[in-house]
């Protein structure tokens, strides 16, 4: 039976753990990120990858640095290593160890959106679809060559959220069509064409901040780029305020950009350029977040007339 190790860390990667499960391959072992502090407590937080692998009773490696630590990988001897949003680069000599070598299912129809954030990339950017991708893995981030790919259609009011259960789904199918190919060496690989390479780096600080000089479309695909992580916002009144839920109005109007404009066709409105932001469920900082006719009643009265900055 072909030996599998697995390694991946976030929810969107267990789709394609509990695939593999349940379609009965040996998996030896799962590597994913160390526990880490999370919450107002600090209290360590398993992986989802972690817990999954926990409940099905596969052992479990957690290196701080895998380019130093990877022995454990070595031992079991796998035939295949299956990797999927792990999280820390993976050095050749453990790439190349297995027989069948190491593949990773990716969240983007590649060459497009290589690095960590694919998915919040495509809802900011305003693509219309995306999908999840079988490569072969290299040394360079993302850039071996392809196996299987299958799309996802991104709907006009998806937030990131949305795609990502989607291609949780997606990515699950994928495996799962494609395991017997890749084992019977049944697969033809395709290079990817490093002139189409675009790239989704790990969303910063700086780019959680919405813009509300930009068009309509530019700011709502921002805001739901970033739903329900990080969380976009904006400063208004030297606060800053995040955005939970919204959705978009276009029409004419005589406001300036940015102007808070209250409660207004059910939610509380933002003027850009094109029409109205509508927000659904927002947040002042230092408070917990509420629905817009709350926020209008209360802390949002003060605003209106004012500007994000």
């Amino acid at each position: 039976m072909t030996r599998i190790v697995f390694m991946g860390t976030p929810d969107i990667a267990c789709g394609i753990l509990h695939q593999l499960i349940q379609d009965n391959y040996e998996i030896v072992g799962v590597v994913t990120q160390p526990d880490k502090k999370a919450g107002r407590k600090q209290e360590l937080k398993e992986s989802e990858v972690k817990q999954m692998a926990r409940k099905h009773h596969i052992e479990v490696f957690q290196p701080m640095h895998i380019k130093e630590d990877y022995e454990q990988i070595l031992d079991w001897k796998p035939d295949l290593i299956v990797t999927c949003a792990y999280g820390q680069f993976i050095p050749s000599h453990i790439l190349d160890f297995p027989k069948f070598g190491s593949i990773n299912v990716h969240a983007s129809l590649l060459p497009e959106l290589r690095g960590g954030a694919p998915i919040h990339w495509a809802v900011i950017q305003g693509h219309k679809k995306t999908g999840m991708t079988i490569m072969r893995m290299v040394k360079q981030m993302d850039a071996g060559a392809i196996m299987k790919q299958k799309e996802v259609e991104i709907a006009e009011n998806d937030t990131m959220g949305d795609v990502y259960e989607k291609l949780k789904r997606c990515g699950a199918a994928l495996i799962h069509e494609s395991m017997k190919d890749i084992l019977e060496n049944n697969i033809e690989c395709i290079e990817q064409n490093e002139a189409e390479a675009t790239y989704a780096y790990n969303i910063t600080k700086e780019q959680e901040h919405i813009d509300f000089t930009l068009n309509i479309q530019q700011v709502y695909d921002h805001i739901r780029g970033l739903i329900p992580f990080p969380i976009g916002y904006a400063m208004c009144d030297g606060k800053k305020i995040k955005f939970h839920r919204a959705r978009m109005q276009r029409c004419a109007h005589s406001y300036a950009k940015g102007e808070i404009c209250g409660y207004m066709n059910g939610g509380y409105a933002i003027a850009v350029e094109g029409g109205y932001i509508i927000i659904d469920e927002i947040q002042m900082e230092g408070k917990g977040k509420v629905d817009a006719k709350s926020f209008a009643n209360g802390q949002g009265r003060s605003l209106i007339g004012k500007r994000f900055e």
